[in-house]
C-alpha cells in the first residue's frame, strides 16, 4: 500500500442555514442531508481520487451509518479490511454550513474513540509509502501509528486537527505538519493571522517536526523544510461550502508526496484541491478527483 490512514469516519448531517446563530439563539434551516465523513476517512478518499491506492484503518459502530461508511469506502477504491464494526454507535459530525459558505461543526465521535493503540500492527502499515494521522481518534492511538509508520520507513503526515496542544516529543514523532491558524496557535500560543506570521510560526515549530505547513483559507499556505521555505497563495474561487477543503488539502499533499514531488509542488497540489473543494456542497462529495483538478488549473 502507497499511502495508510488512520483516523476518524463519521457520518455528517449537515443543515444549511443563512447565518449562524448566537448563544440561545434558534434559528430554522433546510432539510437536512447526510454525507460521509470523518477527517480519516475525507482524507483516504482525496487521496484516493487523487490517485494514490490507500488503506484505511478505524472503526464504525454497528448500525447503519457504519455499514454506509464502509461500503463508501469500498467503493472509492479503499482497502477497508482494517476498518472493524464495534458495539456502540457510529461517529456522527453535526455541521451548519451559512449562505457565506462558512461552517460550524460539533462532533460526537462514537466508536472513533474505541481504536486503541493496541488495534494496530506493523503488518497493516507494510509496504505504506505515506501515513497520515489526525486527531479525531485517541492521541494514544495516533502515537503509536507514527512509530509503526516509522518502523516501515514511511513519512508520516500529522495534521494536527481539531486544535490540540501536543507535547514536543510527540511532534518529534512527525515527518510533516499541518496545521490551519487555529491549530498552529493552540501549539504555539501565537496567531498566525498573515503569511507573514505564519512563517515565523512555522519556523518555530519546525524546531520539533523537519516539515511545517500552515494553511490560511483565503490567504493561502506558508510551508518551511530544512533550508528553504515557501508561500503560496489561494486559488481564487466562488466558495460555497468549506467543509472537506482541508481534507482535500492534505489528500493531494499526501498522494504529492508519495511521488516524490518536491513539498512546495506538493503544496500547490494540495492549495488547487482545498480551493475546488469548496465549490461543492459536502465533505467527500466535493474532493476532487485528479483529472478534473488537472483541468480545472
Amino acid at each position: 500500500m502507497s499511502i495508510v490512514v488512520v483516523g476518524s469516519l463519521n457520518m455528517d448531517l449537515i443543515v444549511r442555514v443563512p447565518r449562524h446563530p448566537v448563544p440561545g439563539e434558534t434559528l430554522l434551516g433546510s432539510d437536512y442531508e447526510t454525507h460521509p465523513g470523518g477527517k480519516g476517512a475525507n482524507q483516504a478518499v482525496a487521496a484516493a481520487r487523487m490517485g494514490g491506492k490507500v488503506r484505511m484503518i478505524g472503526r464504525v459502530g454497528q448500525d447503519a451509518f457504519g455499514t454506509q461508511l464502509r461500503q463508501g469506502l469500498r467503493h472509492a477504491g479503499i482497502n477497508v479490511h482494517a476498518i472493524l464494526p464495534i458495539h456502540g454507535p457510529t461517529g456522527v459530525a453535526f455541521i451548519a454550513v451559512s449562505d457565506a459558505g462558512q461552517n460550524t461543526i460539533i462532533v460526537s465521535p462514537g466508536a472513533n474513540t474505541q481504536l486503541y493503540p493496541e488495534n494496530l500492527s506493523v503488518a497493516e502499515f507494510e509496504g505504506a509509502k505515506v501515513v497520515v494521522l489526525q486527531l479525531e481518534i485517541p492521541v494514544k492511538t495516533v502515537v503509536r501509528a507514527a512509530q509503526l509508520a516509522r518502523e516501515v520507513g514511511a513519512t508520516v503526515i500529522l495534521n494536527a486537527a481539531p486544535a490540540s496542544p501536543l507535547s514536543p516529543q510527540k511532534l518529534a514523532l512527525m515527518d510533516v505538519l499541518v496545521v490551519n491558524e487555529t491549530e498552529a496557535e493552540a501549539l504555539t500560543n501565537q496567531k498566525p493571522d498573515s503569511p507573514e506570521a505564519a512563517l515565523e510560526v512555522a519556523h518555530s515549530l519546525q524546531q520539533h517536526v523537519p516539515k511545517v505547513i500552515i494553511t490560511l483559507g483565503a490567504q493561502g499556505a506558508v510551508w518551511v523544510e530544512a533550508g528553504s521555505s515557501g508561500y503560496q497563495p489561494a486559488f481564487p474561487v466562488e466558495s460555497v461550502d468549506s467543509t472537506g477543503a482541508g481534507d482535500a488539502f492534505i489528500g493531494a499533499l499526501a498522494v504529492a508526496l508519495a511521488e516524490g514531488q518536491p513539498l512546495a509542488q506538493a503544496v500547490r497540489l494540495g492549495a488547487a484541491a482545498g480551493a475546488m473543494a469548496t465549490t461543492v456542497v459536502g465533505a467527500q462529495p466535493s474532493l476532487p478527483r485528479r483529472d478534473s483538478l488537472k483541468r480545472w488549473l
